[in-house]
């Protein structure tokens, strides 16, 4: 046996603790609504068709048993059944994402997040603080911005305040000012495009020349 397989033996307290085979863990359609059905039930509504006919409408694309069957598991079970919780992944592109387009079932599985975790309600105030400065060229409020950082107990915040403070005024400029280097960027993606396609088999000579004729 390898070690891990001796180490799931060790850790299991019961027989079920050992089912983890092909179709265990597998993601079903019901994952993203679960904090929602959780939300009810601890709100006092445990029927399945009721909380079925509330999700259908917010998205929810698969089957009534599927609900009935997670009710049942919460009816039944000794122990709470919750939903399994999101990744870092996931919820780092739920903050990313401007708001008002973030599905509402999204939206309530992010808040459902920041409340068992103040330090990450803070962090995505001030995310989507910076994001509305960038998008909207509102550099005049970044004073304000690094002060609000500064008050919270965010320390990977506080490292990325001092670097900008270090560049502040560039860094007001770049929030201010319409201008950018996204043509330049662009004139560097396509130019290395033209050269991936030649495999690296090609001298410069060719490489001047598609560029040229690419323009």
């Amino acid at each position: 046996m390898t070690s891990r397989t001796v180490k799931l033996f060790a850790d299991a307290a019961t027989p079920e603790d050992l089912f983890r085979g092909q179709w265990q863990g597998r993601p079903s359609k019901l994952d993203a609504f679960k904090p929602y059905l959780d939300d009810r039930w601890n709100q006092g509504c445990t029927n399945a068709w009721t909380v079925w006919e509330e999700i259908v409408p917010r998205g929810y694309q698969g089957s009534y048993q599927r609900v009935r069957a997670y009710i049942r598991e919460k009816r039944t079970s000794p122990n709470p059944i919750t939903a399994r919780p999101p990744s870092p992944r996931v919820v780092a592109g739920w903050i990313l994402r401007r708001p008002e387009t973030l599905p509402e079932i999204d939206h309530l599985r992010l808040k459902a997040v920041l409340v068992h975790c103040p330090e990450l309600d803070a962090l995505t105030t001030h995310v989507r603080s910076f994001a509305q400065m960038l998008t909207e060229r509102q550099g005049e409020r970044l004073p304000q911005w690094l002060d609000a950082v500064r008050r919270d107990d965010l320390p990977s915040l506080h490292t990325l305040a001092a670097g900008i403070e270090r560049d502040r005024d560039a860094v007001m400029a770049g929030l201010t000012l319409p201008w950018n280097s996204g043509v330049v960027e662009g004139h560097v993606n396509r130019i290395k495009m033209l050269k991936r396609q030649m495999f690296g088999r090609a001298s410069f000579g060719l490489l001047r020349k598609r560029v040229l004729l690419a323009s």
